[in-house]
């Protein structure tokens, strides 16, 4: 059965899902208000020293996947607790659209990343992480070019 969910326009705040093969209406709770997430420092500057240690090893060149799967290698190694390729559902006005993303990497839960192996980064690229930060509640996230030179240069922070 295929559910959406769907807002009360109530002074209650409740959110209801419709269930597409009933007419019933099914109240579910509120629908949570969180300050966004934001990372220490000292965390950052663990990932994007790993990142740096990948780029340092691996070079520029190859595809995103392989930057990926060593990054999650090494966050491993240095005991920071890391997911790949996360589902992130999208709602809308209270329906749920389902899967509106995968996030490259989240670590610690608490801080993004979006790897690239581009010439060059672009607006299309910011507005994305944008995106994603939002919907995941991050206040900050981070664009990784593993195509540049020296991956100082291919570092970009992001905060919402």
């Amino acid at each position: 059965m295929k559910e959406i969910n769907h807002g009360d326009t109530g002074s209650t705040g409740n959110t209801k899902k419709l269930l597409l093969d009933s007419p019933n209406l099914v109240e579910i709770t509120p629908v949570e208000v969180r300050e966004l997430v934001e990372p220490s420092e000292e965390l950052i500057d663990k990932v994007l020293t790993v990142a740096t240690d990948v780029h340092r090893e691996l070079g520029p060149g190859l595809y995103e996947n392989v930057y990926e799967a060593a990054m999650m290698i090494e966050l491993s190694i240095r005991g920071l607790k890391s997911s790949s390729q996360v589902p992130i559902s999208v709602n809308y006005k209270g329906h749920d659209l389902g899967l509106g993303f995968r996030a490259d990497l989240i670590v610690e839960d608490q801080l993004l990343l979006e790897l690239k192996a581009v010439e060059e980064l672009n607006d299309q690229h910011l507005a994305q992480v944008i995106c994603y930060l939002k919907l995941l509640g991050f206040k900050r996230g981070y664009l990784l070019n593993f195509c540049a030179k020296l991956m100082k240069d291919g570092i970009k922070r992001i905060s919402i």
